[in-house]
């Protein structure tokens, strides 16, 4: 059982038989868990109203093992402010936590590069892409993903930025001819290293290096919020 409140945040939100949910939560002791909120779907319950995304929020649950029960949940500031792009952005990163973070596994560093993220995309609404890119980045990271950004895999020989190298999936970036959708400029792999995402052409590049780092991950099951997000711009146009 909880002893403590743990700040967390809900993640997904599922219906639970008449009257409960089932919430995913991903909090910053304990990672990501699944919650039985008893009741949260009756008609007075205060809970409807407080298990939603991108709400900080400050938790308790008790249970050894198999499904937790919640036993209580309380706002610990207001809703972040997520509109439009910069909302489906947040789904988007929500699903990703869902997806790739196993169960009960601390990852107290990433809980604040979530925090960190969501608070970027409700100041910057329109500007969603480096704080993406940033964040998955981290994400990565935190599972353990290794590859040097400043070393050819092959000789050891530091990155050029006027070469072109050749991602190797669990190996890194191998110096290279061949110019494909595996294929980075030296530049890019330089900028990566440091997180810098101002230059386009960097950002793309990071966007396509992220989606293959990630697929190994995420399998060949879509993400439901990258067609909602293509359903979004479709609508806008």
């Amino acid at each position: 059982m909880i002893e403590n409140w743990q700040r967390g945040f809900v993640l997904h939100r599922r219906a639970y038989s008449e009257t409960s949910l089932l919430v995913d939560v991903f909090t910053e002791d304990t990672g990501r868990l699944s919650l039985l909120a008893k009741g949260a779907r009756a008609r007075r319950s205060a809970w409807k109203s407080v298990l939603q995304p991108f709400t900080p929020l400050l938790l308790r649950w008790s249970g050894k093992s198999g499904l937790k029960i919640l036993t209580k949940a309380e706002p610990a500031a207001i809703t972040l402010p997520l509109q439009q792009i910069a909302l489906y952005s947040g789904f988007y990163i929500n699903e990703l936590i869902c997806r790739v973070l196993e169960q009960e596994t601390a990852q107290p560093q990433l809980f604040q590069d979530y925090l960190r993220c969501l608070t970027e995309l409700a100041g910057t609404p329109l500007a969603v892409e480096p704080v993406l890119r940033r964040f998955e980045f981290q994400l990565l990271q935190s599972l353990g993903y290794g590859v040097d950004f400043l070393h050819c895999a092959g000789s050891g020989q530091p990155i050029d930025e006027n070469m072109t190298y050749r991602y190797r999936e669990e190996q890194g970036f191998m110096a290279s001819l061949i110019k494909d959708n595996l294929t980075f400029y030296g530049r890019d792999l330089l900028a990566f290293e440091q997180r810098r995402f101002d230059d386009s052409t960097v950002l793309q590049a990071a966007k396509r290096f992220t989606r293959l780092a990630l697929k190994p991950y995420l399998g060949s099951k879509p993400l439901k919020s990258r067609e909602l997000f293509s359903q979004h711009i479709l609508h806008l146009k």
